[in-house]
């Protein structure tokens, strides 16, 4: 397994109370055909704009009370007025979904978390409406362990962004580290290269420590479906040093023993966290 933002989605976890599983499906069906136009499939950039002006009219026709006219609207509608979900996190979806057909690059770690607070933060903060504990605390922590997630996704898919002609770690620090930006395709494994992934993989480490307490602290299984993805997150940094940070030969997944670690942690999370070895 590797991490993906969208398949972290609990859709058929066995943790996800039934009464939830349609509402995240119809959230699931949102994020997941919004993220394929704007990244899968032959079509060039303006083409693939103007089929996401079609779900902002969506979003448009439900904030206005109207009856949406595509049936993936129609279901998302019922879920939103039936939990009373805030729009927000979809309009800001939506708005990631359009950078990332338009924006290859992000020139420092404050515009890339940016753009992390659109594309991924909304998934964690819809999934705490859904089970009523969006407090202004457990949002905070949340957007934490959702970029985290994030950057971690952005660390082992170095080699597949690159075929795309996409780069997700900032462009300061690949020049601080002395990586050339415009040297793309020639990246490869070796001293600096290391040196910066050393780097960025103990910052993506420390924020997803930052937000580990809302695993801790909310109840029941939406506290143990948290504290399988914030150790999933972590075991996927620990491959990536294992591998002696060589995204480009060998991209981190997660095996059977990297499960029973993840379960075992899991069950030893303690507030404050410390990170533990295996």
């Amino acid at each position: 397994m590797a991490v993906d933002h969208y398949e972290n989605f609990p859709v058929a976890s066995i943790l996800l109370p039934r009464r939830l599983v349609p509402a995240v499906e119809a959230i699931y069906a949102f994020a997941r055909s919004a993220d394929d136009i704007a990244d899968e499939g032959e079509a060039v950039p303006a083409e693939r704009l103007v089929q996401l002006a079609v779900y902002r009219a969506g979003l448009d026709s439900i904030a206005r009370g109207e009856a949406p006219e595509l049936a993936l609207f129609v279901r998302l509608a019922a879920v939103i007025q039936q939990f009373g979900l805030p729009l927000s996190p979809f309009y800001d979806l939506l708005s990631a979904f359009e950078q990332d057909i338009v924006v290859k690059s992000y020139g420092d770690f404050p515009a890339l978390l940016d753009y992390c607070a659109r594309s991924a933060n909304p998934v964690g903060r819809l999934m705490l409406s859904l089970y009523g504990a969006a407090s202004n605390d457990n949002l905070l922590e949340a957007d934490a362990i959702c970029s985290a997630l994030q950057l971690i996704n952005f660390l082992q898919d170095v080699a597949i962004d690159r075929e795309k002609g996409r780069i997700y770690i900032p462009l300061d620090d690949l020049r601080r580290f002395g990586i050339d930006p415009a040297a793309l395709p020639e990246w490869r494994a070796g001293e600096r290269w290391s040196a910066l992934m050393a780097f960025e993989v103990a910052r993506a480490r420390a924020l997803m420590l930052s937000g580990a307490p809302l695993a801790t602290r909310l109840p029941g299984r939406i506290g143990w479906e948290l504290r399988l993805v914030v150790q999933g997150g972590l075991r996927i940094l620990e491959r990536i040093e294992a591998h002696e940070y060589d995204v480009f030969t060998r991209r981190p997944l997660l095996k059977t023993r990297d499960w029973a670690a993840i379960l075992w942690r899991g069950l030893r999370m303690r507030r404050p966290m410390r990170r533990a070895t295996l």
